[in-house]
Parts: structure tokens; sequence; C-alpha cells
């Protein structure tokens, strides 16, 4: 990570291909280390920890991603580099993103997941191999996760209210024959998007997407408008946003009549790694076992 800030640490802004090489010199990596690939075979192995390095970098606030693909350094990643120059270790960061009075920030997701204090509490000596992959695939969806919401959070409300349509319609919400839409935003009424589960539109799902910032939770007046523009069109909706829920909000939900479902960045996230919304598959791998059949 140190080598990867050092690189930026000029301010201009670079493509991830232009900076690699660079990186790998800083790090004083021989031609024969630059040529090792991953096990599978897929990738060269320092681009691929370049890779996490950057990713991990911008999810704390050390990098920014002013455009797709391109990266610059801020203050917080200054000051890693002043206060760690030999080398800093995610731990460490991590320390640093729980202190109030540090720039570098900890997402949500990544303090609260479970899978994540199960791994930093167990020596990866003494876990098998199959709890190492399941380890390792819970590491890549909390970064991942977190990465989705940072987008997500970086565009228009036009597009988080289609990713959310997109994202039911693949959990069947749209059953075969249903379809979904973002409403018309000078007339929506409260509603940011409709999922027909039938060709008449019979069955309707409605839904209301908030795209707000970490810190800036959904408020129980915010659910309430929900609840009221969904007066006399169903009983039951969908709140969906990429920061989380006051308290009042979700008591509210839970006292009305009308079936209410509230969704946070957290959830949304963990359902669109599920369900292939805005991610790819980018590695298969195959666990194999002896087959007791065969030797029988």
């Amino acid at each position: 990570m140190i080598p990867t800030l050092r690189v930026l640490d000029d301010g201009i802004v670079r493509h991830w291909r232009e900076f690699q090489p660079l990186v790998a010199d800083a790090a004083g990596l021989t031609e024969s280390q630059t040529q090792e690939l991953l096990p599978s075979g897929s990738q060269v192995k320092y681009e691929n920890r370049i890779g996490w390095a950057v990713s991990f970098l911008t999810n704390v606030g050390a990098l920014a991603r002013p455009k797709r693909g391109h990266y610059t350094i801020t203050d917080a990643g200054r000051q890693l580099i002043g206060s760690f120059p030999d080398g800093i270790r995610e731990r460490d960061i991590r320390a640093l993103g729980a202190d109030p009075e540090s720039p570098i920030r900890l997402y949500e997701k990544t303090e609260r997941a479970k899978p994540s204090d199960t791994v930093a509490a167990v020596d990866g000596e003494s876990m098998t191999p199959i709890e190492q992959v399941q380890s390792g695939i819970a590491r890549i969806d909390e970064e991942v996760a977190a990465e989705l919401l940072q987008r997500l959070q970086g565009k228009e409300p036009g597009f988080f209210e289609q990713a959310v349509v997109e994202l039911l319609l693949a959990m069947g919400y749209g059953g075969t024959t249903g379809g979904g839409s973002v409403t018309q935003r000078s007339n929506d009424g409260g509603i940011d998007g409709v999922i027909d589960q039938d060709v008449l539109g019979l069955s309707r799902v409605y839904i209301q997407a908030k795209r707000y910032a970490d810190h800036n939770a959904v408020q129980r007046p915010d659910v309430q408008g929900f609840v009221g523009a969904l007066s006399g069109k169903a009983d039951s909706g969908v709140f969906i946003t990429t920061s989380r829920f006051s308290e009042g909000a979700r008591a509210y939900a839970e006292g009305v009549p009308m079936r209410v479902i509230l969704i946070d960045g957290a959830r949304l996230t963990s359902l669109m790694i599920r369900y292939g919304v805005g991610v790819q598959v980018r590695e298969t791998y195959k666990v194999v076992e002896i087959d007791e059949d065969f030797f029988a």
C-alpha cells in the first residue's frame, strides 16, 4: 500500500494501468517477480496485489477515484505515508478508521461484517483449506460491497433508482411475465419505481430509493412520506437506501398496518452480490473430494 501511495504522491491523476509498473519499481520487484502468476494462472500476482491495495485505500479514503479507472492521492493518504514510511498493515488502517480524529474512514459495512471479525480472530494456519477459501470469499465480498456503495453514492439518483429496479427483477419479483420501470421524476408522487408482477399489472411492488451518504440516515418522516404515497395504491412497498435507517424510521415501519420492507446499504450490497447486479464473476474455483462410489 505504501509504494502505491508514494507513486501517487505527486498528485497526478493516473489510470491504474499506468501506475502499476511504477509501483512495482517503487517496491523494488525483480523481473521474475513481475512475471509471477497467481496459482490459477489468470493474472500477474503483483498486479492483483496492487489492485487489492488500490481498492482498500480507496474505500478508506486514502485514494480518490475522480473518474473510472483513474486514481489520485488524498490528504489522508499523504498522512499514511508520513506515519508509516516503512509499510503499513491492513489492521493498522482499520485501527485509524475507528479513531474519530483520524482522516481515515472505516465503512460501516466493514465494521459490522461478522465474517471479517471471525477471520481476524482466527490464525490462518489453524484454519482448514476450506475455511481459508470461505474466509477469503467473505473478505472479497466485503471489499466489493464497500466499493458498490461508493459507486452507487457517486452516481445520479436516476441511476440508483434503475439499479434497485434491476435488483428486484433479478430477485424474481417481476415473475416470468412481469416487468419493472423507474417512474418519471417530475410526477412520481413519492414512488421511484414500480415492479409489475404480471402482464396486466394487477399486482405491483412499489419502490422508494434514497441515495444517501453513509452519515445521512433515513429518518421517520421519509418513511411516513413513502407510506402516504402508497395509500390507495398498495398494502406493501420496499424502501431502499445506500445508508441506513434511524431507529425512529424502523419503529414506524414496524408499527404501521402496511407492510414496508426496509433495505439499508449493507443489505443492499449483499443482495446485489448474491443476485449478480453490478458485479460479475471474475474467478471460479472447484473444490474436489474423493468419490466414495468410485472406490466402493
